[in-house]
């Protein structure tokens, strides 16, 4: 049986920038044809990262999948994007890392998440490792916590 294969952790920093390298790792593995499920380009962390940098998502797309490396797609995002100041983008990564459920409703949609990844580990959701912002749900649904 194969292992599942996930995109890098959203935690993964480049050039500072939060989810950059799981984005690029998305759009690898979803054009190999070894991830169909995952939130793709138009919602979610994605949209949020492609929101800030002000990039061309099928523009990057199609930088990524021309074989560029984490440094010229980078350079690229850099060239091509808004310009940030490092503090802004600080503050940005910080805010995807830390941000969690916010209303009533995305609060539900947390647990619901939650107690699909206990369904999945076979274990009550108290039994997770203790979890409150969306990343910390990437994290444990992809078994890095």
């Amino acid at each position: 049986m194969t292992k599942q294969q996930y995109p890098r952790s959203p935690k993964v920093l480049l050039g500072g920038i939060a989810h950059l390298g799981r984005f690029i790792d998305k759009v690898r593995l979803r054009h190999a044809g070894k991830i169909q499920d995952y939130n793709y380009i138009t919602v979610g962390f994605d949209k949020y990262l492609i929101d800030f940098l002000q990039i061309d998502p099928k523009v990057f797309e199609q930088q990524v999948l021309a074989g560029g490396s984490d440094e010229s797609l980078l350079a690229w995002v850099k060239t091509n994007g808004r310009t940030h100041s490092d503090q802004e983008i600080a503050e940005w990564s910080k805010g995807i890392l830390t941000g969690g459920p916010k209303d009533d409703a995305a609060k539900q949609r947390y647990q619901g998440r939650l107690q699909d990844i206990a369904t999945k580990r076979g274990v009550p959701v108290t039994a997770l490792p203790p979890a409150t912002t969306w990343v910390d749900a990437i994290e444990l649904d992809e078994g890095r916590m």
